[in-house]
């Protein structure tokens, strides 16, 4: 009797080992990633971006760093804490980051503006939705109970690079303000990263949106804090990857994309089923494009290389999209960027629904910050 029982003791533990080692092993293979998002919520372009890439069980998310950009900062961690409350996503660490540009104003712009014309889409600085830089503002989906981490983006990003050299992709998702500041803070954080993924820049967009048609190099994230594209563009990246406006208004957001989220049962595609709204007339899926194309790069069926920078004259194009080819390219320290031309809209749409839809990965283990 005691040796049956002994037995079944030892066939348990090893039952148990097997089962930790392989699930440390699969932690060990998931792709390492920083999300430095604009994440203005709930849903929309930021929050659903982000959901994509915590719903892959591919990641592993190693935090989320906020800047303004779509919203003010305060608001924008409001949302995103309270988004990954409501998935049970808590385990990954939301981070502060820069709540101003590093040069721009919005008192210089507006006086640019007087002088160069309407931009269509200023974050923010919107006035349709303006409110001081500290309000927390609308919370349909309520405030949240948790808190902010204790350090600053700038740092997490330079630290998390030391911890794991060469593995962590940088997605950005809104203005590279954070990127530049961890740059300024440490030179060598572009080259300890593994990769810049961005959603960003314009070339010549095909779209019949008065937002492009008559500024086709204009791009918000670039636009709004053009010193920090300027620096991070120029930085010793391995590889840089741009979904810019050319690709992004390919998509939209539907009805029917966000009913056949609400159909699923992860509480991923209940938060995009309550809260996800058509705004406009156009709905593109700017961020969401950018992080699906990132986990299965095939879903690009054409790109380019380039070499990319920012205008930073202070005239009307500053802040516009600056790119070259091999053979005009300017002297100097200018990146090669695998720039996305095209893409498989419908598999896109397919992976879209299939992420929001799936059960909610539990938190690793491999890679607590």
């Amino acid at each position: 009797m005691k040796l049956g029982r002994c037995r079944s003791l030892i066939t348990v533990a090893i039952v148990v080992l097997t089962t930790s080692l392989i699930s440390q092993s699969l932690d060990k293979d998931k792709r390492k990633i920083i999300i430095d998002q604009d994440a203005a919520g709930p849903a929309g372009t930021d929050q659903q971006a982000i959901l994509l890439l915590i719903q892959s069980p591919q990641t592993d998310v190693l935090g989320i760093t906020v800047v303004t950009g779509d919203a003010w900062l305060t608001e924008e961690v409001a949302h995103t804490l309270r988004m990954l409350e409501l998935i049970g996503r808590t385990d990954i660490p939301v981070v502060r980051g820069a709540e101003n540009p590093l040069l721009r104003t919005k008192e210089s712009t507006e006086q640019w503006e007087q002088r160069y014309g309407y931009v269509a889409w200023l974050g923010a600085w919107t006035p349709l939705m303006y409110h001081a830089p500290r309000e927390l503002g609308a919370m349909p989906e309520g405030k949240p109970t948790t808190k902010a981490a204790d350090e600053d983006a700038a740092h997490f990003l330079v630290r998390m690079v030391h911890k794991y050299p060469g593995e962590v992709t940088i997605y950005e998702g809104g203005p590279m303000t954070n990127l530049a500041l961890a740059i300024s803070i440490d030179p060598e954080f572009a080259s300890l990263a593994k990769e810049l993924v961005f959603m960003g820049a314009s070339l010549s967009p095909r779209t019949d949106d008065p937002e492009f048609t008559n500024t086709p190099r204009r791009e918000f994230n670039l636009w709004f804090d053009p010193e920090a594209a300027h620096i991070v563009l120029r930085a010793p990246w391995k590889k840089i990857v741009c979904t810019p406006v050319d690709i992004s208004v390919k998509t939209r957001m539907t009805n029917e994309l966000i009913d056949k989220v609400k159909a699923g049962n992860s509480p991923a595609a209940q938060y995009i089923g309550k809260y996800a709204r058509l705004r406009g007339s156009y709905n593109y899926l700017w961020d969401e494009l950018t992080s699906v194309a990132w986990l299965d790069p095939s879903l690009i069926t054409k790109e380019e290389n380039l070499y990319l920078d920012v205008n930073l004259d202070r005239g009307a194009g500053y802040g516009d999209t600056l790119t070259w080819s091999d053979q005009d390219r300017p002297k100097g320290d200018v990146r090669p960027v695998e720039v996305q031309v095209d893409v498989d809209t419908g598999r896109f749409y397919k992976l879209f629904v299939e992420l929001l839809t799936a059960p909610t990965p539990l938190a690793g283990k491999a890679s607590k910050p």
